[in-house]
């Protein structure tokens, strides 16, 4: 099952979204000192290209750094990808078909806001308490 709902969300609205996710990685690795954020828009990237069956838990050894860094991601990058989640929700929850994809791409809304100190995991190891 997660994987025609993952080809799916590919098809509906994953290939897009990634590509926000690409180009601010793309940005954040051109300044250099923002190299960390790029790569949590990378490993981002890829949750959002196929999320069914993974999940997004917070990492237990994250810290004041990654607070602070969540911060200055939100205002630099984070606002503008979570609007991008919210609008495809919307055009999403338009048609019946759609309504879990609206579901899943609001769920992703938390973790485009504040990726530093998040990890992606399987759905397996999310829920038994690793």
């Amino acid at each position: 099952m997660n994987l025609i709902l993952n080809v799916l969300w590919f098809l509906l609205c994953g290939l897009w979204l990634a590509i926000g996710y690409g180009i601010a990685a793309l940005i954040c690795f051109i300044l250099i000192i923002t190299i960390p954020f790029g790569i949590a828009s990378l490993r981002i990237a890829s949750f959002v290209i196929w999320p069914f069956g993974r999940t997004a838990v917070r990492r237990e050894d994250a810290g004041a750094a990654s607070c602070l860094g969540n911060g200055i991601w939100m205002v630099v990058a984070g606002i503008w990808l979570a609007l991008g989640h919210i609008v495809t929700s919307i055009a999403l929850a338009v048609t019946i078909i759609g309504i879990p994809f609206a579901w899943a791409n609001l769920k992703l809304v938390p973790v485009s806001l504040f990726p530093l100190g998040t990890e992606i995991v399987p759905n397996e190891r999310a829920f038994s308490g690793w």
